[in-house]
């Protein structure tokens, strides 16, 4: 099987290359990451191709050609930018790479440049088999998946579709531990539908503020109603499955299965309930605020932008209606302003979900599959717009557990042990030749 040590250097290299995606086009410079790739695949005969949308906003995509045209191929979909991260809330320099003690230190190390090397390896040494496998190995390594994929897998979805094999890809993220019994995949995730709430005030001198129509003020007691705002719970059946796996006494798992019940028992989870929420609730998280210009003048405007996720069967319309009813009577002082629009996306299980499952077995024997939804979006929405299977791939050694996983996504801190970089890198190869080389 392939080597760790390759992942590890991967990964460490990554990190150091600080890909930070703020979202403004000139961002990321996901090219050093690219060459990075570039280089380790150099002495394969993989072929290559490179796209560039933007100056620096580099995506490179490696195919193994397999023996049968007609044999199912795989995409292994991984992205090689990261989110800012600010040196003064960590232990180490987020973009150290570190390895100490053997743990890996930086931004990117759960999300998810781990995956993201540990496919480069695995490309390798598929490549480097004597008799290839029967179907395609894709191996993408895309820009700006942390700004919507506007310059990555969303604009070879569109561009250059050819590159890729939709029917069935791997990407982020899962792996985590649930109960003694299960391992997270990802089987979909919520959708999207970010809105600006643009609040009209009246302007005046700071010295004068009886009676004066503060937007900083309004767009205050907005921000307050949004976050004391409690959409009801819903619940289905991987929220069930989710439910059992976590062994928790009767009386508890009941109330959590109960969606009249279930808020006021989510702290029983512990480090999971954040994640858990985000599972059964459409959210709406005030993000950005913007008021003023000089601190002598009442603003007359201000800005607040609004995150808004919402799960599976939920609609536009019914989260634009949560947001006017967290508002109440302030919409008469606000316009809601649409940013964009993301429907929830999910795969059924299939072939490829069976093949990770056996994976995930033989290496932690009585442990199987637990189909979940990630309260993020990911790239594997591009792959399921187009009629294909997408899930979320890792694998993590046992103290993680899904509350430590998730809490690293965007977090301070971030940081994944060596072993669960084998385990991940063992278990892909796994997933890969078992499934590329039945041949159907």
């Amino acid at each position: 099987m392939s080597s760790a040590h390759d992942t590890v250097d991967l990964l460490s290299a990554m990190i150091r290359n600080a890909c930070v995606n703020d979202g403004s086009p000139d961002s990321g410079q996901e090219s050093r990451n690219a060459g990075v790739l570039l280089d380790y695949l150099s002495d394969t005969s993989v072929q290559v191709e490179v796209v560039e949308p933007h100056p620096g906003r580099v995506s490179a995509v490696f195919r193994v050609p397999g023996r049968h045209r007609d044999a199912p191929a795989l995409t292994l979909l991984g992205h090689t930018d990261v989110v800012p991260a600010d040196p003064r809330t960590w232990t180490h320099d987020p973009f150290s790479g570190a390895v100490r003690d053997g743990i890996v230190w930086g931004r990117g190390a759960i999300d998810m440049l781990n995956l993201t090397a540990a496919m480069a390896v695995v490309t390798r040494a598929v490549a480097r088999r004597p008799r290839p496998l029967a179907g395609d190995l894709v191996f993408a390594a895309v820009a700006d998946e942390e700004s919507g994929s506007r310059f990555g897998a969303g604009w070879i979805a569109r561009h250059r579709p050819e590159l890729l094999a939709w029917d069935h890809a791997l990407t982020e993220s899962a792996g985590a531990h649930v109960g003694s019994g299960a391992v997270s995949v990802t089987v979909g995730e919520k959708g999207s539908f970010p809105r600006r709430l643009l609040v009209r005030g009246r302007s005046g001198h700071g010295s004068m503020p009886w009676g004066a129509r503060n937007a900083a003020v309004i767009a205050a007691e907005a921000v307050a109603r949004i976050a004391r705002h409690r959409p009801a719970a819903r619940t289905d059946e991987r929220w069930e499955a989710f439910v059992h796996a976590q062994e928790l006494p009767p009386a508890v798992t009941s109330a959590l299965l109960d969606p009249a019940t279930l808020d006021d028992h989510l702290h029983r989870l512990g480090e999971t309930a954040r994640f858990a929420h985000a599972l059964t609730h459409l959210t709406l998280t005030p993000t950005i605020v913007r008021a003023g210009g000089k601190i002598n003048v009442i603003p007359g405007t201000a800005a607040v932008d609004i995150d808004i996720r919402a799960l599976p069967g939920q609609s536009e319309d019914e989260a634009d209606a949560e947001l006017r009813a967290a508002l109440g009577d302030l919409t008469e002082h606000i316009t809601v302003e649409p940013l964009g629009s993301r429907t929830p996306s999910q795969s059924p299980p299939g072939r490829l979900y069976d093949t990770i499952g056996a994976a995930v077995s033989r290496r932690f024997p009585g442990r199987g599959p637990l189909p979940l939804l990630t309260a993020g979006g990911t790239d594997a929405r591009f792959v399921r717009e187009r009629g294909g299977l997408a899930y979320g791939f890792g694998l993590y050694s046992s103290d993680w557990d899904v509350g430590r996983y998730r809490r690293l996504f965007h977090g301070d801190d971030e940081h994944v042990d060596v072993e669960s970089l084998r385990l991940t890198t063992d278990a892909l190869q796994d997933v890969v030749e078992s499934f590329l080389e039945e041949e159907r």
